[in-house]
């Protein structure tokens, strides 16, 4: 059997992309173990982790025992986690085998949607697949503990869905309301993982209004459409004002509030901050094939294909309106990367068709494919330090606080904290969250120092912990006790993690 029948037969080359993508996320499990050791390379990975093991240990919705609260921003990914611990599987393996699980899916989902898009190109399938697990934001989502991945895999599938919807309806199949149901539904049950998931409906919505049907069939669609975003998001809305008196998480209003300073910069600068994100690697090669794309499908009223690139487009928009946040390697736009890639890997495959007829063409597709395959294999290995160094950070910094505190204060005793993740998972305190996730009385001063110290003294803590620099006022009214003594934080630009014993006035 020839590569291009074992490319084309789904089962291969289903088996092909599973294993490649254990070997990516595995990869960079060994490079983080090799650096330091196995973890999560943010902290809010243990705010999931949290919820989960409380969850599943204790059926309560809680991150501290006891005390209810909203403070998960992706409940549905919670829940999933959640199950580890209700069968006592190791949480790590768990997680790692979810985050494998849902690289492997989204590179099934990227096969099928360039073959759908693509039938011509059908043996090359398989390519989008393989570009989505090696595209290095994917890789680090799928190790990170987080949501991310799985709304992107969410997103993509919407997007993919509605395509196939319409092209159904403009070759005259107008029988298709159990579709658009289920459509509904996977668009409300994206909110369960990321609120902005919500945004799938917009571009779904506008989709069925430029679709090629009668105004009946369109209004008969709408609302069976709608009854299925429906039937999974009320409840979503009804969590959250039970849990914290408001529709979207504690989350949702916290990181807006902490980083509303960044909205006072130029609109376009913010939006050219984040889109270097996904441009800071294979995307920077795909990107005029993502025009190229959005352009022809524009121009030849294909209103399913333009629209999700227009979706792309929006997306950052929308964050840099609200929330023009880019540490962690963008994490927050990184859901937008898997159909950045499928339809800038299509758009470029069309644009080197036509190239090829040209002058030169044959020489341009070769420079493309070697220039493209480079750069995808240098990022991941970027990537793979990327992700050893930030799992480091976490596990110093963070894991090492956390433990020690655990060890060295009462157990009766607050402590007010920014980061609270891993203190919530290992030290057994009660805890003041200066980040508002679960403490969000604090949002409306979350960045006043001054308003802090007092709340602080209110609610009667015994210990800051925090970097120095993130509040230089707050701690010089506490004494030093503990600072770690990580040598990757400061390697990377920062600074140590310290235990401040707080003295109120």
């Amino acid at each position: 059997m020839n590569l291009r029948r074992i490319f084309n037969n789904r089962y291969y080359s289903a088996g092909i992309l599973g294993l490649c993508a254990a070997v990516a996320l595995g990869s960079y499990l060994l490079a983080s173990d090799g650096v330091f050791r196995i973890g999560y390379p943010l902290d809010d990975a243990w705010i999931h982790q949290t919820y989960a093991r409380n969850l599943g240990e204790t059926g309560s919705w809680a991150f501290i025992p006891g005390q209810i609260s909203a403070g998960s921003t992706a409940p549905g990914w919670t829940l999933l986690l959640a199950i580890g611990y209700w069968v006592n599987l190791n949480a790590y393996f768990w997680t790692y085998l979810l985050g494998w699980a849902v690289l492997w899916l989204l590179s099934l989902t990227a096969t099928y949607g360039f073959r759908m898009l693509l039938p011509q190109h059908a043996d090359l399938g398989i390519l989008a697949g393989l570009l989505v697990i090696f595209e290095w934001h994917l890789t680090w989502a799928a190790g990170s503990g987080m949501e991310t991945l799985l709304s992107g895999l969410i997103a993509l599938a919407v997007l993919l869905w509605m395509i196939s919807l319409s092209d159904q309806s403009a070759h005259g199949i107008n029988h298709l309301g159990w579709q658009w149901l289920g459509l509904g539904l996977l668009v409300g049950l994206s909110v369960w993982v990321r609120p902005d998931g919500i945004t799938l409906l917009g571009v779904v919505g506008l989709t069925l209004i430029m679709t090629n049907v009668d105004l009946i069939t369109k209004l008969r669609s709408g609302l069976i459409l709608g009854a299925g975003f429906l039937l999974a998001a009320i409840p979503y809305l009804l969590f959250n004002l039970v849990l914290a008196g408001e529709i979207f998480p504690n989350t949702f209003y916290a990181k807006q509030a902490e980083y509303a300073i960044l909205r006072s910069f130029p609109l376009w600068d913010r939006f050219f901050n984040l889109i270097r994100q996904p441009l800071t690697g294979v995307g920077i090669v795909l990107l005029p094939g993502l025009f190229w794309f959005g352009t022809e499908t524009l121009r030849k009223r294909k209103w399913a294909q333009a629209f999700s690139t227009l979706w792309i487009l929006g997306y950052l928009i929308l964050y840099a309106i609200r929330l023009p946040v880019t540490y962690q390697h963008g994490r927050y736009i990184m859901p937008v990367i898997p159909a950045f890639c499928l339809f800038g890997l299509v758009g470029m495959v069309l644009l080197v068709e036509l190239l090829t007829e040209q002058n030169f063409g044959r020489i341009i597709k070769n420079a493309w494919i070697i220039i493209t395959a480079v750069i995808l294999l240098a990022f991941w290995i970027l990537g793979l330090r990327a992700y050893a160094m930030d799992v480091a950070v976490i596990e110093s910094e963070m894991v090492d606080i956390a433990q020690w505190v655990e060890k060295n204060t009462e157990g009766e005793s607050l402590v007010a904290a920014h980061d609270i993740g891993a203190l919530g998972y290992y030290a057994d305190r009660n805890l003041l969250d200066l980040a508002g996730l679960v403490s969000p009385e604090v949002i409306p001063f979350i960045r006043d120092e001054t308003a802090l110290r007092n709340h602080i003294d209110k609610e009667g803590a015994n210990y800051l912990v925090t970097f120095p620099g993130w509040y230089p006022n707050l701690v010089q009214s506490a004494g030093l006790i503990y600072q770690t003594n990580g040598a990757f934080s400061p390697m990377m630009g920062g600074e140590n993690m310290s235990v401040y014993d707080w003295m109120p006035p």
